[in-house]
């Protein structure tokens, strides 16, 4: 087809001089308005547009003339920002974390964020039966599945009597390796809310970071009575 490049870099960025002619145009315009505007064949802008279109970052609009004759396809920007732009979810996360941080009291405030969210795990709940809540063992199971979903890498442990489960992995290590003293509780805030909300007769009492360099310990104990 006449006037369309293969090299991937021309390709984008051509479209994206298409994309930006829609975009400063208060009007839609038609292929050969584009073509003409950009200088290039307008098979080309019928390319571009067809892979804009796809990607729903523009639309076909209806031709406002009236008449005989087929009216011309024509085309505007969807107004959106751009999903294709980078993500900088790391950075958001570092600025709530040291908003958290600055508080007067960071490690109640940090946990209680961490128990609406594990609240908020419903979903995980395995125990459906009107008797009661889960007992200990499946609850531990149970916030284990939920711990393995979220990216920590748990494991069940014993020592001395008491319940533990090992994390071996923390999705949030950059944070955590600087601000723990608010990643760690919301951890902890996480696993506790997640066993209130299932009515479990457990609760996890304490989370011990980095007892390990790759290893960190929430101790389980029963529950307090409601």
């Amino acid at each position: 087809m006449s006037g369309i490049t293969s090299d991937g870099e021309t390709t984008g960025r051509r479209r994206r001089e298409v994309l930006r002619l829609l975009r400063s145009s208060p009007e839609p315009m038609s292929i050969v308005e584009i073509a003409a505007e950009l200088g290039v064949h307008p098979n080309t802008v019928r390319f571009h547009l067809e892979g804009l279109v796809a990607d729903r970052q523009v639309e076909h609009v209806a031709h406002g003339r009236k008449g005989p004759g087929r009216p011309p396809l024509m085309f505007a920007a969807i107004r959106q920002m751009d999903r294709g732009g980078t993500r900088q979810y790391r950075l958001l996360a570092e600025i709530l974390t040291m908003a958290l941080a600055a508080d007067r009291d960071p490690r109640a405030k940090a946990m209680a964020a961490g128990r609406a969210w594990g609240r908020n795990l419903e979903s995980h709940a395995s125990n459906t039966e009107a008797s009661g809540p889960a007992s200990a063992e499946d609850a531990i199971d149970q916030l284990v599945d939920v711990l393995d979903d979220l990216g920590f890498a748990p494991e069940r442990r014993t020592s001395d009597g008491e319940q533990l489960v090992g994390l071996r992995h923390c999705p949030f290590l950059e944070l955590a390796e600087t601000g723990g003293s608010v990643v760690c509780p919301i951890h902890l805030g996480l696993m506790q809310g997640a066993l209130e909300s299932w009515e479990a007769p457990v609760s996890v009492d304490r989370l011990d970071a980095f007892v390990e360099p790759d290893l960190c310990l929430a101790h389980l104990t029963p529950a307090a009575a409601g």
